[in-house]
């Protein structure tokens, strides 16, 4: 991945493995708007980071888990892959919804163990076209003390789930598109799917 990828996935650790607030489990979220959902997770996911009495392994699972729910991964993938996307057959579309996720998942989970103890403001949210809303938030304390991170969040079925991530200035959509959009130049879809699927087994690789 490139360098600015990699500048990125500090950050990212504290922003991307959202959890679930109170209540979403049973498939509800009460009928908080975005920064409401926003400010929960927060204090729920820097819980689990601060976590340090249980296992690394077991608190990634975890995060796994409420990422897939927190996050509307199917959206994310085909803004990620834009034009791209009808390239792909239906079968390597769900595959890639999956495997990208998956990506991300053990991507930064294995950057548990590099929590700081930082704390993450909620600053306030803004609309956006489309009736995406963007919550404003910024990481207190740490290496990344001052970064800027804002959530677009759209209303599916009743539910508010992220579809990107911006860090000062920088979207995990366009950045993560600009990459794949090279390989699927000189690979194609079967060629991206597969460098996909070998990041995924070396990141789930015992260390």
């Amino acid at each position: 991945m490139s360098r600015r990828s990699g500048t990125l996935r500090g950050i990212l650790l504290l922003v991307l493995l959202l959890p679930v607030p109170a209540g979403a489990e049973s498939g509800k979220t009460g009928g908080e708007g975005p920064r409401q959902v926003i400010d929960r997770t927060v204090v729920e996911v820097l819980a689990v980071l601060a976590d340090r009495s249980r296992p690394s392994d077991e608190r990634r699972a975890q995060l796994e888990v409420i990422a897939r729910q927190r996050f509307d991964f199917s959206t994310m993938s085909r803004l990620v892959l834009a034009r791209n996307w009808k390239r792909f057959s239906k079968p390597q579309q769900t595959e890639f919804v999956e495997v990208f996720t998956r990506y991300l998942a053990n991507d930064y989970g294995n950057r548990l163990d590099r929590y700081e103890q930082e704390q993450v403001e909620v600053l306030g949210e803004r609309q956006e076209p489309r009736g995406d809303v963007t919550v404003k938030t910024a990481i207190v304390g740490g290496e990344n003390d001052g970064a800027l991170v804002a959530y677009r969040m759209r209303d599916r079925k009743g539910r508010w789930k992220i579809i990107d991530v911006v860090i000062e200035g920088i979207s995990l959509v366009a950045n993560f598109r600009d990459q794949f959009r090279d390989v699927i130049a000189r690979s194609g879809p079967e060629g991206l799917l597969e460098k996909l699927r070998e990041k995924n087994e070396a990141l789930a690789a015992p260390t």
